[in-house]
């Protein structure tokens, strides 16, 4: 009875990795040997913030759980002391946090895993997490734009000021008509004052003639 026990305990851990594995974007297999409780606490903190997670397993039920998913190409680093990790959508995150503590943490190791279902080797894994993360990228087009959208300003303003030098600026052009106008206003205005001095001129000759 103990051992019917024990083995259906058994495989219900594997179902139940099976079904993880299954919808993560991202599997890591790592050597965690040597990771001392403070550091693997933040280690875990970070994962859990990029919605990430690492758990420790046994060898023989994460190896169950990838066969019955038909993923046998990690079975053969599955020796010694292991920890998976798992991410959903932005997987790249966790790899990179993963990453860098490889980095800070020489015995702190990444052996293989998958991605979208791929199986990748340790140097494919490096070299996915050294990319660009969505945001550097998004930060970078971001940039990118601004700079363009700041070259076409400068070339519309430097077109601007070659047709204001070659036809004149509108601006000056409507200050030339109005002053043009203001002059035949004027003009207008001095003839009318001529013709009127002229008709009262005739008018009193005429009135002196009648007299």
């Amino acid at each position: 009875m103990a051992n019917k026990a024990i083995i259906e305990k058994k495989e219900a851990m594997v179902k139940e990795l099976a079904e993880e594995l299954k919808s993560a974007k991202l599997i890591l297999v790592v050597d965690y040997r040597g990771t001392s409780v403070d550091d693997d606490t933040k280690l875990r903190k970070d994962l859990r913030e990029a919605n990430g997670k690492c758990k420790v397993v046994k060898n023989n039920i994460l190896r169950r759980a990838l066969d019955s998913n038909g993923n046998k190409e990690l079975d053969e680093i599955l020796v010694g002391p292991n920890a998976i990790v798992l991410a959903d959508e932005d997987y790249l995150s966790s790899l990179k946090i993963i990453y860098k503590f490889t980095k800070q943490h020489d015995n702190y190791k990444i052996k293989g895993g998958y991605v979208d279902g791929k199986a990748m080797s340790v140097e494919d894994l490096t070299t996915l997490a050294q990319l660009p993360s969505r945001e550097e990228l998004l930060s970078k087009l971001a940039g990118s734009l601004l700079q363009t959208i700041a070259k076409l300003a400068v070339a519309v303003d430097q077109v601007r000021m070659k047709k204001e030098e070659e036809g004149g600026s509108p601006a000056a052009e409507e200050k030339s008509d109005a002053k043009e106008k203001k002059a035949e206003a004027k003009e207008e205005v001095k003839e009318e004052k001529t013709e009127t001095k002229e008709a009262e001129v005739e008018e009193k000759v005429e009135v002196k003639e009648e007299k």
